[in-house]
């Protein structure tokens, strides 16, 4: 369909980091890795989790959305436009970065194992928290639920209570739209009028409802906290209070800049798109499978949506941190604010984010992970990523370029590893979210400021095992000259180097 890219393009996802003032004082700015003292020593943590929000923000350049709140955020933090997720699935990504291990360690790739039985019982970085003095709590979507964070969200491991999930959550994909011809549909585009809704709410409320009672209940008890709040919204069914349409006219709303199939895009690459497909709005186009077009009109719409939902998220977030102000609180607590699935030019990966916020903290920071880590605990693939920011006087800007010795790098050049499993060559029913057994193909994607080079080889979900002997397909972009990664070169370039450079970064 005309709006679907490659499914290894999603890996892109926005971070913003905020430390508190009150965090910093004379003397060195930042602890050496494993000093068990860093700039906000004692801090507490807000982590936000946000689902599929792509960099459509105010603080990422878009001119047409309207985001006040986490633009204001981010006008206070550290932000990241070239930061990658490991895997652009909701639950392995999510195991992957609270565990700061890579999906072919956790060995999840799809929804349906957990990994402490599957693969290693990993400490996660709630529970590392937990185990250093901390009340950790978990609201809304965190982990993903379900069987791949053991039908508890990995309580009693990572948390010091259940967590709490809003009741109005097991409504999300019920026919809650109302359509042009009266009825009811579970539908893509989805605005609402919330008091007609299941329980007169949203789930996304709900959870900001709770957030801000526990930060009182923290206010209260002055506990040391870890908070991590997971929000639905802009994951599809794109449902939301019907008054942020207001926000967005659709003779305002434009297309795609670049809607169509890269040149020269292997077919394993392509996306189909199934669960978009299976929604009642878009099953009644008719679109062909897999590359038939959405119309142009409703593509708008969908777009017009996303923006209203992002909105929507806005505004929770707004209430999220006002709560975090009046309850006094903004001065002692480091803010994250990530997503699932980016101005700075680095790139950093999402695995890093466990021992970057607990050097943070003042915590030891968790070792590097030998090379062959299954029976190890504790230990994180990522690399904390604190000597990139200048601290002091209570700011957090740039630091230096390059790399250190720590750094996954080569030849000085900060690198960021994806990967993305496949059902077959072609596109197929799954091909959006194959089960483990059913994976034959695994796509390695290596991320550099200059380029993005993928393979897609042969995999082995009987050994969790991929072939690099076997190479199905593959692509090559250069970004100086081809930033929407339009023009797929591979076939056309010699690629050895690159090709030795993401085997040995996988050794790493």
């Amino acid at each position: 369909m005309a709006a679907a890219r490659l499914c290894l393009c999603l890996f892109l996802f926005l971070c913003l980091l905020r430390l508190p003032r009150d965090a910093f004082a004379a003397g060195p700015a930042v602890a050496g890795p494993g000093a068990g003292r860093g700039p906000g020593d004692g801090m507490n943590v807000l982590f936000i989790i946000v689902d599929d929000l792509r960099p459509v923000l105010g603080c990422y350049g878009d001119k047409l959305v309207k985001s006040p709140n986490i633009d204001q955020l981010a006008s206070q933090s550290m932000v990241f436009s070239n930061a990658y997720a490991q895997q652009a699935v909701c639950a392995p990504s999510r195991v992957s970065f609270l565990t700061g291990r890579r999906p072919d360690t956790t060995r999840l790739y799809d929804f349906y194992s957990y990994w402490r039985v599957h693969a290693g019982n990993y400490s996660t970085m709630p529970q590392y928290f937990k185990e250093n003095g901390y009340v950790t709590l978990s609201v809304g979507k965190v982990f993903h639920p379900g069987v791949s964070s053991n039908y508890s969200d990995d309580y009693p491991y990572s948390w010091s209570i259940p967590p709490f999930h809003p009741s109005a959550e097991k409504h999300e994909n019920d026919k809650t739209c109302r359509g042009k011809d009266g009825k009811l549909h579970a539908n893509l585009v989805c605005p609402v009028n919330v008091t007609e809704m299941p329980e007169g709410t949203l789930p996304d409320i709900q959870s900001t409802e709770e957030a801000i009672h526990l930060l009182n209940v923290m206010k209260t008890t002055r506990q040391k906290f870890f908070l991590a709040v997971g929000y639905h919204k802009p994951h599809i069914p794109l449902r939301y209070p019907q008054e942020f349409l207001k926000l967005y006219p659709l003779e305002n709303i434009t297309l795609a800049p670049d809607p169509w199939v890269p040149k020269k895009l292997p077919s394993v690459a392509y996306n189909p798109w199934m669960d978009i497909r299976q929604r009642d709005d878009v099953e009644a186009l008719n679109v062909s499978f897999p590359y038939g077009p959405l119309p142009d009109d409703f593509q708008r719409q969908i777009r017009q949506s996303y923006y209203a939902a992002v909105s929507y998220l806005d505004v929770q977030i707004g209430l999220l941190l006002s709560a975090l102000d009046d309850a006094g609180l903004s001065n002692n607590t480091i803010v994250v604010f990530t997503a699932d699935h980016g101005q700075s030019k680095k790139v950093v990966e999402l695995v890093s984010l466990f021992p970057t916020l607990a050097e943070l903290a003042g915590l030891q920071v968790p070792p590097a992970c030998p090379e062959m880590s299954f029976g190890v605990v504790l230990c994180t693939e990522g690399r904390s990523i604190v000597h990139y920011f200048n601290i002091s006087e209570g700011k957090v800007e740039e630091g230096k370029e390059g790399c250190d010795d720590t750094d996954r790098c080569f030849n000085e050049e900060p690198v960021a590893f994806s990967q993305y499993p496949r059902p077959a060559d072609t596109p197929q029913w799954n091909s959006d979210k194959p089960k483990l057994k059913d994976i034959r193909i695994m796509g390695y994607s290596m991320r550099t400021i200059d380029y993005r080079y993928t393979v897609w080889v042969q995999f082995d979900p009987n050994n969790f095992s991929a072939n690099f002997e076997d190479v199905h397909a593959g692509e090559l972009y250069m970004m100086e000259n081809d930033p929407n990664q339009d023009y797929n070169i591979y076939d056309n370039t010699s690629h050895g180097w690159f090709f030795k450079n993401l085997l040995g970064f996988l050794k790493h």
